[in-house]
This record gives C-alpha cells, sequence and structure tokens, in this order.
C-alpha cells in the first residue's frame, strides 16, 4: 500500500456515492461509471473525480470497491481480471456475491473482502459486516475494519453469516422507515401536524436504539421499563401482537436474506 491511500470505486451509485463520503479524510479517490449522470452526482456529492473507465481507476488506485449491482458483478469482474495486480485489494458490497465467486473470475490469489454496509453510513451510523478471503492479509482486514469504522460501526464475521448481514441491517433501514412512517401515520391520526409525528417517531427510535446500544439493556427490558400495569404503552403493545408486527418484521429479514442468496446464485 501506498503513504496515501488510494480508493477507487467501480460503480458511483448511491452506496458508492456514501462511502466515498464518509472516506474523504482516509485517502484519495475517484470512481468510474459507465453513466454519465451516475459520475456527475458522485462528484458533486463527495468532490472526487470521476474517470470514464474501468481501467483507469485500476491504474490510479489500490484499494477496489466493487460497487455495480449483483447482476452486473460478473461482466465487470470479466472485463478487469487481466488489470488486477498484487497490490491491488478488492472490496465488493454487491449483496449475495460470494468471495469464491469472485475468486472464481479473477483468480484465488487476489485479495477480496466482502462487505455488507447500510444506508446509514451517510450520516457515520452503518451497521456494516465483513468477512475476508484465505489470501486477504491481517493488513487488509485492518484497513478494511478502519474504513468501516469511519462510517459507522463494523464487525468481522464467517461470510455464511454475510446474507443474513443483508437481510438484516442491510435491508432493515427500509424496514425502519416504514415502522417510522407508520408511527407518524398514528401521531396524525391522533391530531399530530405531519412533521411533528415524523420527528418524535424517528427521534424515539434514535433514542431508543441508543440507550440499548450505550446501556446493554435486552429490547424485552426497555420494553417492560415503558410498560406499566394497565397503562397506555401495554395497550399499545397489544394491538401490536393482534396486528402480527413482531412476525411480519421476522419475515421481512427472512425473505430479504433469502433474495440476496437469490441474487447470488444468479
Amino acid at each position: 500500500m501506498s503513504e496515501t491511500l488510494r480508493i477507487g470505486f467501480l460503480g458511483a451509485g448511491k452506496m458508492a456515492t456514501a462511502l466515498a463520503q464518509g472516506w474523504r479524510e482516509s485517502g484519495t479517490i475517484c470512481a468510474s461509471d459507465p453513466v454519465v449522470a451516475a459520475r456527475v452526482h458522485f462528484t458533486k456529492e463527495t468532490g472526487a473525480k470521476t474517470l470514464t473507465t474501468n481501467s483507469a481507476v485500476l491504474a490510479e488506485c489500490e484499494v477496489l470497491v466493487l460497487a455495480v449491482k449483483p447482476q452486473n458483478m460478473a461482466d465487470l469482474l470479466k472485463e478487469i481480471r487481466s488489470a488486477i495486480q498484487s497490490h491491488h485489494l478488492l472490496i465488493s458490497i454487491a449483496a449475495g456475491i460470494t468471495i469464491q465467486q469472485i475468486a472464481d473470475a479473477v483468480g484465488n490469489d487476489k485479495r477480496i473482502i466482502r462487505v455488507m454496509p447500510n444506508a446509514p453510513c451517510l450520516v457515520g451510523a452503518s451497521a456494516s459486516a465483513f468477512a475476508a478471503s484465505p489470501s486477504a492479509t491481517a493488513a487488509d482486514v485492518e484497513l478494511t475494519q478502519r474504513l468501516l469504522d469511519r462510517v459507522g460501526r463494523a464487525v468481522q464475521v464467517p461470510e455464511k453469516l454475510l446474507d443474513a448481514v443483508t437481510g438484516l441491517s442491510g435491508s432493515g433501514p427500509a424496514f425502519v422507515a416504514v415502522m417510522i412512517e407508520s408511527l407518524s401515520d398514528g401521531g396524525v391520526r391522533m391530531g399530530l401536524p405531519r412533521d411533528l409525528a415524523t420527528m418524535l417517531a424517528a427521534q424515539t427510535l434514535l433514542g431508543s436504539a441508543k440507550l440499548l446500544l450505550e446501556t446493554g439493556l435486552h429490547p424485552g427490558q426497555l420494553k417492560d421499563m415503558v410498560a406499566s400495569p394497565g397503562g397506555t404503552t401495554i395497550a399499545g403493545l397489544h394491538a401490536l401482537e393482534t396486528g402480527g408486527v413482531r412476525a411480519a418484521l421476522m419475515n421481512a429479514v427472512e425473505a430479504a436474506t433469502r433474495r440476496a442468496v437469490e441474487l447470488g446464485k444468479q
């Protein structure tokens, strides 16, 4: 690795842009994307330059973030495999694509890290998990940990868990957004202005999550702290149980996980 870390994104979509924003102080950044609008947006949001070809990114950068859609990964790997050198570290953020699938395309000797970040990396609050290939070094793992910690919290896991991570924290922000919107709708139904209802709902989820993370409380303990006998909260919890909210959220994680597996097989 050079003294100044050079990070190149192959694909300049939303997640690539979000990560690049968080990594601006980690080194020099560039990106490539065949879509002009994506390149323009990437530069506007990150201040980093974009290049018109993937080969140009490989020539300039040592850390290569594979940020294309899972369906486009095979074509990307076929295009760049002859240009990948020993100094390149490949970091894939494509859902469902396994380390072995990447290695089969570019060589088992290549250093590969598979990462599942999520959208809150935009505000430094991502929940990320990653797994390393056998050829990846301890320094590669340390670098990945450091980069991901700059945009939130990250943990190394066995690769077999990454599809479940995709279903939970990868897709989870959308599930949480539905929860916040629904709570806001409830507040509006009961007479609160929309902007106030949405702020209260979002801050309630943020504060509750912060409380759990910082105290180590089990979610059930927090629930019991709030739910007094015969009170308002237990009445609301009964309505949630009647509506099957708990099972619906569990099913959502399962469905997203299964879809991640399907994307890998495609």
